[in-house]
């Protein structure tokens, strides 16, 4: 939805463009709205309505029966017929009978059969009348970049104005203090031995056995020899 003056709507669907100066609840706030910005000469051929989250509502009006549906369809074919009669009547002679009564009963009795049978052949699966409407949730009115200051200021006057700045994000949360290096650069990951694990020393191969100290067992022993000096003769 948009309002302009000799700007044309783009043929294909096209994005809105412009920033958002005003937001509003309702439809009629934001026509308020832009009907405020026409009233003090403001260019509106630049602003743009758009709808945002559409819904659309389905509100019942009433339910349908056999005789209700044959008195909405006889006043619509009577309707037809009056239209009928009347152009009728402009070719008819002077002196003769009017056709636009005949015309209106004609027509109703042909309403009235036509609405019997389309409600007959819905087998009951919509007995209720209803109305459909297109809603938004919220409705922004948009403006072009090089007015858009000129409408917010002329907008504060009837509310609902948006600054064009967007937010700035929030922080994040840390758990450590900034100043401690541990946190900020964890320490590197220590190289991989290729010989295994390098808590456990490797175990050296073993040696060879050691000579023996003393005779073998399968030769006597060797006298001991006195410590003492000789007796004498």
């Amino acid at each position: 939805m948009s309002f302009s003056g000799n700007a044309r709507a783009p043929r294909t669907p096209t994005p809105p463009q412009g920033e958002t100066v005003a937001s509003y609840a309702t439809y009629l706030e934001a026509q308020k709205a832009v009907d405020h910005l026409a009233d003090k000469a403001f260019a509106v051929q630049l602003v743009t309505i758009v709808g945002a989250d559409l819904k659309m509502v389905e509100r019942v009006t009433g339910r349908l029966s056999y005789p209700r549906v044959a008195l909405g369809g006889f006043l619509s074919g009577a309707w037809f017929g009056l239209f009928v009669g009347l152009l009728l009547s402009l070719f008819t002679t002077p002196g003769t009978q009017s056709p636009l009564v005949p015309a209106i009963f004609i027509g109703g009795a042909f309403g009235l059969l036509f609405a019997i049978l389309t409600y007959s052949f819905s087998r009951g699966k919509r007995d209720f009348t209803s109305t459909s409407q297109i809603v938004a949730s919220s409705y922004a009115v948009l403006c072009r970049a090089e007015q858009a200051h000129k409408a917010r200021e002329l907008l504060r006057e009837i509310g609902g104005v948006q600054s064009g700045w967007p937010a700035r994000p929030a922080a994040p949360l840390t758990t450590t203090s900034p100043s401690d290096p541990s946190a900020a650069y964890p320490p590197a990951a220590a190289p991989a031995d290729p010989w295994g694990s390098p808590t456990v020393p490797p175990v050296a191969p073993p040696g060879p056995p050691a000579p023996p100290t003393g005779p073998p067992s399968d030769q006597p022993a060797a006298p001991h020899a006195p410590s003492g000096p000789p007796p004498a003769p």
